[in-house]
């Protein structure tokens, strides 16, 4: 199978470029490294350097005629999305848009749409959250992605544009950005590990769900032949807390460091863990890697890698 991951570039789409290779598919990587880096390709994935919403995007489409294009690509940022709403939707919705309009015209059988589970849903009142909770997303980036769910639907409707959607949770792992927004995790073994004091933002008990990016990956897999036309919450079903978190990597860590506390920012909900029910159900898939274990090989990652995580 002829694959197209966008976002190939970045944490976890380059973990999904690697399996798709391993499983024996051709695989071919579209990232703009605005936030993902070179050396994170497969060196058996053919690499372009652009932005999704580059109109060569098209024509490297019409060239390629991929069967699937995995959509990693994304402005992820919520605080970035608070601050500019224009360019989250423009990269979010444009930049996608740019993407099924190609899938239209070259008869790309199946889009593997990534969306988010944390932010689509917004403030709930059940948890686990189930795939048909109602949608009240407070930040511009779950507006976005939330978008996109419904242009697939209709993109299926009319022209029989085949799609999973997957909602991911807190994904974590090596390869994880310790410099950005988001990847609470890394971001807490880097500073931990250079003797900085980690900052909690709000009083610790906002809670997130947690999945090891082996068991995204998987799920990523599963998807290539499976669930067309539905929507997947990927979860433990279990609520995180940020104090755990930073809990876990300083036991790792094995430190007696304590977090400094800030205000909660803006979009950021108070609490969510996803409902994987569904896709266990449908699909086979369920993690396996428990949160102690993730934390383990995360710290691992960073402690043999540690030159490459300097800015």
């Amino acid at each position: 199978m002829k694959i197209m991951v966008t976002g190939g570039a970045g944490f976890i789409g380059s973990h999904v470029v690697d399996r798709y290779i391993e499983e024996g598919h051709d695989v071919i990587v579209v990232d703009d490294l605005s936030t993902g880096f070179r050396e994170n390709v497969n060196e058996r994935a053919r690499f372009h350097e652009l932005d999704i919403r580059d109109e060569r995007v098209m024509e490297l489409i019409r060239d390629e005629r991929p069967d699937v294009i995995n959509h990693h690509a994304a402005q992820m940022d919520v605080r970035k999305a608070v601050e500019d709403p224009f360019y989250d939707a423009d990269v979010n919705i444009h930049g996608t848009l740019n993407l099924l309009e190609a899938c239209k015209e070259c008869s790309v059988d199946k889009v593997i749409y990534i969306s988010t589970g944390g932010a689509v849903f917004g403030e709930v009142t059940k948890i686990p959250v189930p795939e048909d909770e109602a949608i009240n997303p407070l930040s511009p980036y779950g507006i976005t992605k939330h978008t996109v769910e419904h242009y697939l639907f209709a993109y299926r409707a009319n022209f029989g544009l085949n799609y999973t959607v997957l909602r991911y949770p807190n994904v974590y792992g090596p390869r994880q950005n310790p410099h950005g927004e988001a990847g609470v995790v890394a971001i807490f073994t880097l500073q931990m590990s250079s003797g900085i004091q980690p900052t909690i933002y709000g009083d610790g008990t906002k809670t997130r769900d947690y999945v090891y990016i082996s068991d995204v990956v998987e799920a990523n897999r599963l998807a290539l032949r499976n669930g067309d036309g539905e929507i997947y919450n990927l979860g433990w079903g279990k609520e995180v807390s940020d104090f755990q978190i930073f809990d876990g990597v300083r036991k790792g860590l094995d430190l007696a460091v304590e977090p400094r506390y800030d205000a909660v920012r803006s979009g950021e909900i108070g609490r969510i863990c996803l409902d994987g029910s569904k896709i266990k159900r449908a699909l086979g898939w369920e993690p396996k890697v428990s949160l102690q274990e993730g934390i383990r090989r995360t710290i691992e990652y960073f402690n043999e890698n540690a030159s490459r995580q300097e800015e």
